[in-house]
C-alpha cells in the first residue's frame, strides 16, 4: 500500500508539472513594441538600455521577442563588431613632365630630380648621356607628387582631366609608384580615352583604379598612343578608421553599506560593465578607493587575506568582500580649468551591487557618496521577422530559461558584411506589465542580506534529505515484508 501511495504521489506531481501554465508574455515584467521595415526577412535590433536595467538574469535568458499572437520569434544574441569608417578624399597631384628618351621604360637614370628636405618634389629634368640638357625632345612620361599622406591613408585611383579643347583621345598608359623615387613598382596598365562632339565632351574612361596602397610618387608612361600633359590629375585617397560599437551607461547613487565606512550601489544584474567611474558633486576632491563585490562562500578563513594591500573581510557568515580594483578618482578645479578622472576600463563584471571602500583602513569617506557610473557595450539581437506583426520585446522574469539560438540557425548563410547591412528594427516606449511590481520586489529580495540565499539552499537540501530518508525507510520495510524464498 505504501508503495502504491508513493507511485500515486509521483504520478500526481508529474501530471501537475505537465499541466503547468506555459511561458506567457504576460509573465514578464516589461515590454517594448518593436517596429521592422516593410519587407524585412531578417532584422537586427541593438538591445536598448531599458533591457539591461530591467532584465532579471545575467545572461539575458529572460528576453523574448513575440508577435501579435504571443508566439515567440527565433532570435540570436551577438556582440556587435567594431565598425570601420571609410573616408574618401581627392588630392590634387603636382605634375612634372619628362621629355626626351631617358624616361622610357628603362628607368630614371638620366633624369635629374630635385626634392626638398620634406620630400617635396621641386623639379624634374632629363639630361643627355653627356650631361647637357636635352632640347626639342618629345614628352615621354609624367612624374606625380601626391604629397605626404596621413597615417592609414591609401591611394586607390587616379582620375585625369584632359586639356581644354582636347579632341578625341585614346592611349594605353603604365602606372608605377614609389616612395623614394628610386625603386618603382608597377601597378598596372589601362586605356584612357574620351570622345568629343560639337556640343560637349563625353568621357569614356578617365581613371586608373587599383587596389588601395600607400605611396607618395607616381610615374605615368605611354605604351601606346600620343603622350599628353593632362590639365589635372587627382588621386583618390581612402582612409579607414575603426569605430567602437555604441556604448551605454548608467549612473548609480550610493547608500550606506553593510559595514561602517563603505558605500553600496545597487546594480541591475544584466549589465555587463566593462568601465567604471566616480562622479563628484563637490569640487577639489581626490578619493583613493577600493571597489569590489560581496561574494558567497561556504568557508572563509578567519585570518585576513591580503591582496595588493587590500583585505578581504568577512562581515557575516558565508559572505566576504572581494576587492576588484583600486585607484584614485578625482575632480580638481585649477585656474578655471577642471581636471576630472575618466572611465577606468576593466574586465566585464556582472553583479547586483558594487561596494566602495577607502584604500587605506582607518581613512574616513566623505560625508556624501559620489555617483558611480558604469559603461558597457549593448549586444545585438538578430531575429527572423516571421509571425504576425506588430512585435513586442518582453523581459523581466527571474526564472526564465534561455531561448536564444545560434546565429547560424536564425540567419543561415549570412556573411559578416551582410549581417552588418541588415535592416535595423526600432523600439517604442517601455511599458510595465502587471508582474513588474512583483519582479522588482523579488529583485530587491535577491539583493538582501547574503544569509538569505544560504538559508534557502539549506532548506532545499533539508527537504531532499527528508525525502531520501523516507524512501530508504520504505524500501527497508518492503524488504522485511517479503516472504522468505
Amino acid at each position: 500500500m505504501k508503495l502504491n501511495w508513493l507511485l500515486c504521489a509521483a504520478l500526481a506531481c508529474g501530471t501537475a508539472l505537465a499541466q503547468a501554465t506555459p511561458d506567457q508574455p504576460s509573465d514578464y515584467g516589461w515590454s517594448m513594441p518593436v517596429s521592422v521595415p516593410a519587407g524585412t526577412g531578417v532584422a537586427r535590433l541593438p538591445l536598448p538600455r531599458e533591457v539591461y536595467l530591467h532584465a532579471r538574469t545575467g545572461n539575458l535568458a529572460d528576453v523574448r521577442l513575440v508577435d501579435r499572437d504571443g508566439q515567440r520569434l527565433p532570435f540570436a544574441i551577438s556582440t556587435p563588431p567594431a565598425q570601420a569608417n571609410t573616408q574618401r578624399s581627392s588630392i590634387a597631384a603636382r605634375i612634372f613632365p619628362v621629355t626626351g628618351s631617358a624616361a622610357g621604360g628603362g628607368g630614371l637614370q638620366n633624369v635629374e630630380i630635385r626634392t626638398g628636405s620634406d620630400g617635396r618634389l621641386l623639379s624634374v629634368s632629363a639630361t643627355a648621356g653627356g650631361g647637357t640638357a636635352t632640347a626639342g625632345k618629345t614628352l615621354q612620361a609624367l612624374i606625380l607628387d601626391i604629397g605626404q599622406q596621413a597615417p592609414g591613408s591609401r591611394i586607390g585611383a587616379l582620375r585625369f582631366t584632359p586639356p581644354a579643347n582636347a579632341g578625341d583621345y585614346s592611349a594605353q598608359v603604365l602606372l608605377e609608384v614609389s616612395d623614394d623615387l628610386k625603386q618603382w613598382d608597377g601597378v598596372g596598365t589601362t586605356t584612357l580615352n574620351w570622345l568629343s562632339n560639337s556640343d560637349t565632351q563625353t568621357l569614356a574612361n578617365d581613371s586608373i583604379v587599383f587596389a588601395p596602397r600607400a605611396f607618395r610618387y607616381a610615374r605615368l608612361s605611354w605604351q601606346d598612343g600620343q603622350p599628353l600633359v593632362f590639365a589635372a590629375i587627382a588621386a583618390q585617397a581612402v582612409s579607414e578608421t575603426e569605430a567602437a560599437p555604441p556604448r551605454a551607461s548608467i549612473v548609480l547613487q550610493g547608500v550606506a553599506g553593510k559595514q561602517a565606512n563603505e558605500w553600496r550601489y545597487a546594480t541591475p544584474i544584466a549589465i555587463p560593465a566593462d568601465s567604471i567611474a566616480l562622479q563628484f558633486a563637490q569640487a577639489n576632491v581626490v578619493l583613493p578607493v577600493t571597489l569590489g563585490v560581496y561574494r558567497q562562500s561556504t568557508y572563509v578563513p578567519q585570518r585576513r587575506l591580503h591582496l595588493h594591500r587590500q583585505t578581504r573581510t568577512q562581515p557575516s557568515a558565508g559572505a566576504y568582500f572581494d576587492p576588484l580594483l583600486s585607484t584614485s578618482f578625482y575632480r580638481i578645479s585649477d585656474a578655471g580649468k577642471e581636471r576630472v578622472s575618466g572611465e577606468l576600463a576593466m574586465p566585464v563584471v556582472q553583479t547586483t551591487q558594487w561596494i566602495l571602500r577607502p584604500q587605506t583602513e582607518g581613512t574616513a569617506l566623505p560625508a556624501s557618496a559620489p555617483s558611480l557610473r558604469l559603461g558597457w557595450t549593448p549586444e545585438t539581437l538578430v531575429f527572423l521577422a516571421g509571425g504576425k506583426a506588430p512585435y513586442r520585446l518582453v523581459f523581466g522574469k527571474a526564472d526564465a530559461q534561455p531561448v536564444a539560438q545560434p546565429l547560424s540557425q536564425v540567419a543561415p548563410g549570412y556573411r559578416d558584411g551582410e549581417l552588418q547591412a541588415l535592416p535595423i528594427a526600432t523600439v517604442g516606449a517601455l511599458t510595465a506589465s502587471a508582474g513588474a511590481a512583483a519582479a522588482e520586489s523579488t529583485a530587491a529580495a535577491d539583493q538582501g542580506p547574503p544569509w538569505r540565499l544560504g538559508a534557502l539552499w539549506a532548506a532545499l537540501l533539508l527537504g531532499v534529505g527528508v525525502l531520501g530518508f523516507f524512501a530508504w525507510r520504505l524500501l527497508s520495510q518492503m524488504k522485511q515484508e517479503q516472504p522468505p524464498p
